[in-house]
């Protein structure tokens, strides 16, 4: 009788010691498969992505140039930005039917207009453009 009770003590400790350690790894698989879903679902992209470079009249990059963003119609940019050391830049936008104007600001003869582009966005996509510098 004492070894019958021994074995059930001995038993139910060992239980009790693998019970936590046995929630404890359920509860972090469940927490890593919750976070790999979070992440498949943050890779659905809401936005979109205008890429640009912008080039000289010799065809070399240019940095350091000021680029605005507007929605065609607006009557200021809503997003202001500088080409890097590549000469390119990137700017994310809504997603949905929409047309951006990309303006390099730069200095201008008096009567000219700024080098810019117009932008369409259907989606959530990524739309490469180029402006070219004129002097």
């Amino acid at each position: 009788m004492k070894n019958r009770q021994k074995k059930t003590k001995t038993a139910s400790t060992e239980g009790r010691r693998l019970r936590p350690l046995r929630y404890g790894l359920t509860s972090v698989a469940l927490l890593l498969c919750m976070v790999g879903a979070g992440a498949r679902a943050q890779d659905k992209k809401d936005y979109a992505l205008i890429y640009g470079t912008v080039w000289n009249a010799d065809d070399l990059a240019v940095s350091g140039v000021p680029i605005k963003i507007q929605r065609v119609g607006d009557k200021k940019p809503k997003w202001e930005l500088v080409s890097d050391h590549r000469g390119e830049f990137a700017q994310r936008v809504p997603t949905g039917e929409n047309d951006y104007l990309v303006i390099a600001d730069i200095k201008t003869p008096k009567g000219g207009t700024k080098p810019q582009t117009k932008v369409h966005i259907y989606n959530n996509e990524r739309v490469d453009i180029s402006l070219h510098l004129t002097e």
